[in-house]
């Protein structure tokens, strides 16, 4: 670990649990059917990493999406739906995340090794504290327990503001922001970190970019599992991440890259 290296503020879904980060979209491709206007999966995944009221709003907004809501409902779409799409989602958000709450290789052991030596580990989340209830727990379980957890609603923006990471590193203690590194497989996160002004690490092969589980991805041809992950990592550096991985467990050799403190 660098001598400098105050704390390293890792994302949830893609980077540390739910490789592939399946349950947003899981959870959002079905509240949107149960609305009456199905979304395709790219079109969820379009703005992930966003705290799920503004996904949401975000979602509305897609020209193809905005269309077919206004032939269903007879009207565009107001932040009165917003409001009434985010309380549906809540139940199959948590539901969804519990059931995508497995850890990815290597995210324990490198949490655990940061912290013994005695850099703080931070998280933030697109989820709110509610969705997080059952997560929580089960990363516990498996051994991954970061120090400090800010979740959507608790700043008065989300990301790509930096206020989530900010708060992160204001109770952590941590600073300068020089000496601090963000962790995460969205574009939106990357976006977070930069405008904190610590160091970016981009996530590629567990992430939205590439939207396949562990099982799935392995199961591509070698061509096509390149592709995809070269694609990730294209969109992680466009972003302005400082460095792109392919898992969390290849973070070591990133945080050697980087000009730390």
């Amino acid at each position: 670990m660098h001598p400098k290296l105050k704390a390293v503020v890792f994302d949830w879904a893609g980077t540390m649990i739910d490789f592939g980060s399946r349950a947003p979209v899981v959870a959002l491709c079905r509240v949107f059917e149960r609305a009456g206007v199905p979304v395709h999966e790219a079109e969820a995944r379009a703005d992930m990493g966003m705290a799920k009221r503004d996904h949401i709003r975000a979602l509305l907004g897609v020209p193809r999406v905005a269309e077919a809501w206004a032939v269903q409902h007879g009207r565009a779409a107001s932040e009165e739906d917003v409001a009434a799409l985010f309380e549906a989602i809540g139940p199959m958000m948590r539901e969804a995340a519990r059931d995508h709450a497995e850890l990815i290789p290597g995210a324990a052991d490198i949490a655990g090794r940061l912290q013994a030596k005695g850099v703080a580990v931070g998280s933030c989340t697109g989820y709110t504290r509610e969705m997080m209830a059952d997560i929580l727990p089960r990363a516990a379980e498996q051994g991954y327990r970061p120090d400090m957890l800010v979740c959507a609603g608790e700043t008065p923006q989300g990301r790509p503001s930096p206020l989530m990471l900010w708060k992160n590193l204001v109770e952590l203690g941590a600073w300068p922001a020089s000496a601090c590194v963000k962790v995460d497989d969205a574009e939106v996160g990357i976006a977070e970190g930069r405008a904190a002004g610590v160091w970016t690490v981009g996530v590629a092969a567990s992430g939205n970019a590439v939207g396949l589980s562990r099982a799935a991805l392995a199961a591509l041809a070698p061509e096509d599992r390149a592709q995809r992950i070269a694609h990730a990592r294209t969109a992680l550096t466009n972003a302005g991440a400082h460095v792109v991985i392919e898992t969390v467990a290849d973070l070591p050799a990133a945080l050697r890259e980087l000009p730390i403190g």
